[in-house]
């Protein structure tokens, strides 16, 4: 069992930066696969970056939306994922949550929403024009 809580959200310019943080309760943080999503209003929740364990050599997967935009990474000494999101645009507004899962054989950086089986409450992001 894990707990998630995000933070960081919050409401920012076009172009501006934030930074999402998803602290995780239990002692094997290192063990589990962990990603990001999004969620807009009237819309399914989306992928938008995943993170394998360390053994996997830390290997990361971007939604092309947000590719060269927006890091993932993780400290497993502080049992916590970031989402770096840089030049921020409109469409980026979404409720985020991030997402753990021990990685099954094949599956490094899941993808999908039913491939986690752990999920936080979400933190809001707003991108003014």
């Amino acid at each position: 069992q894990v707990q998630l809580v995000e933070s960081g959200g919050g409401l920012v310019q076009t172009g501006g930066s934030l930074r999402l943080s998803c602290a995780a309760s239990g002692r094997t943080f290192s063990s589990y696969a962990m990603g990001w999503f999004r969620q807009a209003p009237g819309k399914e929740r989306e992928f938008v970056a995943a993170i394998s364990i360390s053994r996997s050599n830390g290997r990361t997967n971007y939604a092309d939306s947000v590719k060269g935009r927006f890091t993932i990474s993780r400290d497993n000494a502080k049992n916590t994922v970031y989402l770096q999101m840089n030049s921020l645009k409109p469409e980026d507004t979404a409720v985020y949550y991030c997402a753990a899962v021990v990685p099954r054989l094949g599956s490094t950086t899941p993808q999908e929403v039913y491939e986690y089986d752990y999920w936080g409450q979400g933190t809001q992001v707003t991108v003014s024009s």
